[in-house]
């Protein structure tokens, strides 16, 4: 999924270095705090994108001595990151200037140029989060709602993209209510108070993308159907007795660690225990081929064929 992961992000970045551009000369033209919070809103996402990349490429790197697990959880790092500039960045500033425009405020007089770039930008992100959605349905956990699937998803580059767009279109919506509302009612309070909801918004999601990188930066177990598919086989195999809860750990979306102990039949000879050890780790790749390492450890003592003298 990281092929497609990278689809979404490089569509969210084309998307808000446009819609910043245009935010920040609204804001310029109007003088809308709404508008300004949303401008850097999108100029954090886009930030936030490149990062994301980075993540995912550093990923890739092959193990090495100091890192014999592979650096698959890179993009569970840069993600908490973005999370974090989403937080002080994006809904401090929403914040700090939906403060500043209500001790100061004005009535924007002509609001078109606001209108224009905020329908565009609705447009705009409503595309990339829908191209963002696709890619993640092809993995997601079927059962469930969205919310749902994102907290059992392992893929933190393209729920990340979705957690922002859809912050985005939200607070688009709220920053052209505030934005019409002010000018309608002639009451300047209301373009400040949109800035305050964004940041409140913001302030939320980043809490949200925060826990759910942080949950998979400690080492989050795989989900409970591939615990289950691990369960079946041991089950299923004529040689094992009794096996220990499976430990699994995601080290990336399709980079799993399965540590089993399993209580094998007592009069297995050395080469048949090794032989049927082997079949179950080729057994588990086949059916889980996201379970990349294996470690299957016997809890009982094997025959040794060599006779003792």
């Amino acid at each position: 999924m990281a092929g497609g992961s990278k689809i979404a992000i490089y569509g969210a970045i084309g998307a808000n270095l446009l819609i910043a551009a245009g935010k920040f000369l609204a804001a310029f033209f109007t003088g809308s705090s709404a508008m300004l919070a949303e401008g850097i809103h999108s100029f954090v996402d886009t930030g936030n994108g490149f990062l994301l990349l980075m993540g995912i490429k550093r990923s890739k790197q092959e193990p090495d001595a100091l890192h014999p697990f592979g650096y698959g959880k890179e993009v569970y790092f840069w993600s908490f990151v973005v999370s974090i500039l989403v937080f002080a960045l994006g809904g401090g500033f929403a914040l700090y200037e939906g403060f500043h425009a209500l001790q100061d405020p004005k009535v924007i007089e002509d609001p078109t140029w606001n209108y224009i770039v905020l329908i565009a930008a609705m447009i705009f992100e409503g595309t990339a989060l829908y191209f963002a959605l696709k890619v993640f349905n092809k993995s997601r956990v079927k059962s469930g709602n969205l919310i749902t699937s994102i907290i059992q998803s392992k893929d933190a580059a393209t729920f990340a993209v979705i957690i922002e767009d859809t912050a985005a279109v939200v607070g688009l919506s709220i920053a052209l209510i505030g934005i019409f509302l002010s000018q309608q009612l002639n009451n300047p309070y209301m373009d400040g108070g949109a800035s305050m909801l964004i940041g409140v918004l913001l302030l939320t999601v980043a809490t949200f993308l925060a826990r759910e990188s942080k949950d998979l930066l400690l080492g989050e177990s795989a989900n409970p159907d591939v615990l289950a598919s691990i369960n079946k086989i041991m089950s299923d195999n004529i040689n094992v007795k009794d096996w220990g809860l499976p430990h699994t750990m995601h080290f990336g979306p399709e980079n799993i660690l399965l540590v089993i102990e399993i209580d094998l039949l007592g009069n297995l000879e050395l080469s048949q225990a090794e032989k049927m050890m082997e079949n179950l780790r080729a057994e588990i790749k086949l059916q889980q081929p996201k379970i990349t390492q294996i470690y299957i450890q016997t809890t009982n003592k094997i025959k040794s064929e060599k006779p003792n003298y």
